[in-house]
Parts: structure tokens; C-alpha cells; sequence
């Protein structure tokens, strides 16, 4: 009687499984960093979004005729204003945007430091807004680093 085998040898398996390892070992880095580059898009969008409403504020007070130190209410929230331009101090800028705290951490006062939360190094994942002076508007800052995010 002719018997018959069916299945793999235990070195075709061996061979699958490293040639899958081998496959894990060079793609796995290529999808490692795309949390860090997630969350240097989400600060790209914080800042302009930061751009905007500097901007916006200072649009609404002009058109409203007011003086250049006098809050306007941009969505139902106060903004304190100076020089025409949101101040870099809490209730300043950070109540025009009004970002997810969740994600999103702003400190500081002229300028006002704004860094992602979780990000791996807070001092590089961050980006600037410097108060208005009578002779400049508001400064926003490029973002220091994309490689700390």
C-alpha cells in the first residue's frame, strides 16, 4: 500500500517564517514614526489655526472700532487683547483658539509656548506666540523640531 503525505516539512516552515521575519524586520521601522509625524501635523493645524485667529481678533476689534487694549468676544469667550492683537497670556490667544487641552499644552507668557502633550521631547515639538508691540503684530514661531514629536 502506497502511502500518501499531505502538509509541509518542518523546513519549508522554518523558511516561511523567516523570510516573514525578515519582511517584519525591514517594514517595521518604515511604520514605527508615524505617531511622531501624526503629531507634527496636529501642531502644523495648532498653528495656523494659532495664525487665524491672531488674525481674526484683530479683524473683529478693527471692524468693531475699538481700542487696540479693549477685549472683544470672539464665540461667546473674552479675549484680552493689546495692541490690537490677542496677548500671549492666559485668556489672550489660547481662549481665541480655543484647542483640545487633551492634546495640546500652552504655557508661558510672552510668548506663550505651544507643545503637544505627549509628545517624546516637549522642547523640540513646540512653536511660539509672541504678543503684538505697538510697532508689530503678533509673532508666531516655526516649529522648532518635527523630530521630538
Amino acid at each position: 500500500m502506497n502511502k500518501q503525505t499531505r502538509g509541509f516539512t518542518l523546513i519549508e516552515l522554518i523558511v516561511v517564517i523567516l523570510i516573514l521575519g525578515i519582511l517584519a524586520a525591514v517594514a517595521a521601522p518604515k511604520f514605527a514614526n508615524l505617531t511622531g509625524s501624526a503629531r507634527a501635523a496636529a501642531l502644523n493645524g495648532l498653528r495656523a489655526a494659532v495664525m487665524s485667529a491672531s488674525t481674526l481678533a484683530n479683524a473683529l476689534q478693527v471692524a468693531s472700532g475699538l481700542a487696540s487694549n479693549i477685549s472683544v468676544t470672539i464665540e461667546g469667550s473674552p479675549v484680552t487683547m493689546a495692541n490690537a492683537y490677542p496677548t500671549a497670556a492666559a485668556g489672550g490667544i489660547d481662549a481665541a483658539v480655543r484647542f483640545d487641552a487633551t492634546t495640546f499644552t500652552a504655557s508661558g507668557s510672552s510668548p506663550m509656548t505651544f507643545y503637544v502633550t505627549n509628545a517624546t521631547n516637549t522642547a523640540q515639538c513646540v512653536f511660539t506666540y509672541t504678543a503684538a508691540t505697538t510697532t508689530q503684530p503678533a509673532i508666531i514661531s516655526g516649529i522648532v523640531a518635527t523630530a521630538g514629536c
